[in-house]
């Protein structure tokens, strides 16, 4: 590619494509289901119940941050993808607490159910769908339908930060992408 076309493409790179991510697609799906079952299965004034939400909403929302951040700051996007990993454990942790609280079973990995919800999240990342499943399942198959799921997005941030690793790796970070293409425009 030569200078001019170089400067074209620019040197800050467009970001903000999250909505593209299955991570975070997934990550909506989770925040929806969610949101759903602590209103129906947690009580008013139960600080689980907010925290909960608030934990599957920081998990999506700061990909889509992360993911527009990165634009300026490589290390603001890999930072904001950690802490979306991080809320996402937290909330795993919720509903494994939520099941051993009530005595209620935590389905195995190798589960014919853990199987199928695996393979059904796999083509199936429309939040209402999730949502309208808390109105007819009970809370301990919804909860583990949510582990399940949160297990799944794991390994998904995790290759989504390997990958912005890679990236910062072979492009580097703002100030040495304005210094090349500063360099490659006085060039042409």
């Amino acid at each position: 590619m030569d200078g001019k076309n170089k400067m074209k493409k620019g040197f800050i790179p467009q970001r903000g494509d999250y909505q593209n991510l299955k991570v975070y697609q997934l990550g909506n799906c989770i925040y929806a289901l969610t949101y759903a079952f602590a209103h129906r299965y947690l009580e008013y004034g139960d600080r689980t119940k907010d925290q909960m939400i608030q934990a599957a909403r920081s998990g999506k929302q700061n990909i889509a941050e992360g993911s527009v951040d990165g634009a300026s700051s490589a290390e603001m996007e890999i930072k904001l993808t950690i802490v979306a990993k991080g809320s996402m454990h937290e909330l795993r942790i919720d509903y494994e607490d939520f099941l051993l609280a009530r005595g209620l079973a935590k389905w195995s990995i190798d589960d014919p159910r853990t199987r199928q919800v695996r393979k059904y999240c796999k083509t199936h990342m429309y939040p209402e769908e999730y949502r309208r499943a808390v109105e007819t399942r009970s809370a301990e198959t919804i909860a583990n339908i949510a582990i399940t799921m949160l297990h799944q997005f794991d390994v998904m941030i995790t290759g989504l930060i390997e990958s912005q690793k890679r990236r910062f790796l072979r492009e580097g970070g703002i100030k040495e992408q304005m210094y090349k293409a500063r360099v490659e425009n006085k060039k042409s």
